[in-house]
């Protein structure tokens, strides 16, 4: 009779030692897959972010000039969003160590803005623009030159501060 009770607990105990092995083979293989999956997922290379910026950069611009002060708050909050962006998603590339010195600039527009004040944000706008220049030279892109823009990016937007119903 012990012998009878012997062999189902022996085996009980080796199926239940071979089933972690299992379950952690099997979890291991989806943490590949998963990780494999991660690593195939697309985000946006440095490039695209600065292109975005360059957008923002253009539309502020006009928002600013024309005072809806509301567009102008959208648009410098992109940059932010863009630039940290860069901060999370660019770290491999040795530029996105120097966007850091964009923090004040932004600042500065943001202070314009929210003061609703056309004669700040002109300065503000210049500071962030030769920013955006300065570091393009500490990281060897001295041949990207951003200027202010002369013509608004989008020929369907209009910046214009309207009374909108």
């Amino acid at each position: 009779m012990k012998q009878l009770i012997f062999f189902p607990m022996i085996s009980l105990a080796f199926f239940a030692c071979n089933q972690p092995a299992n379950n952690n083979q099997v979890l291991q293989k989806r943490i590949d897959s998963l990780e494999k999956k991660l690593a195939d997922t697309y985000r946006p290379g440095l490039g695209e972010f600065m292109s975005i910026i360059q957008v923002h950069h253009a539309k502020l611009w006009f928002a600013g000039q024309n005072q809806n002060w509301k567009l102008a708050d959208f648009e410098i909050n992109e940059i932010r969003e863009s630039v940290a962006g860069i901060q999370q998603y660019c770290t491999d590339r040795p530029e996105s160590k120097s966007i850091g010195m964009i923090d004040q600039p932004i600042k500065s527009v943001i202070n314009a803005i929210q003061q609703k004040d056309t004669a700040l944000f002109k300065p503000g706008f210049v500071l962030l623009t030769a920013t955006c220049n300065n570091c393009h030279k500490a990281t060897s892109h001295e041949f990207n030159v951003i200027k202010i823009p002369d013509y608004p990016p989008f020929s369907n937007q209009n910046f214009k501060v309207e009374n909108v119903h």
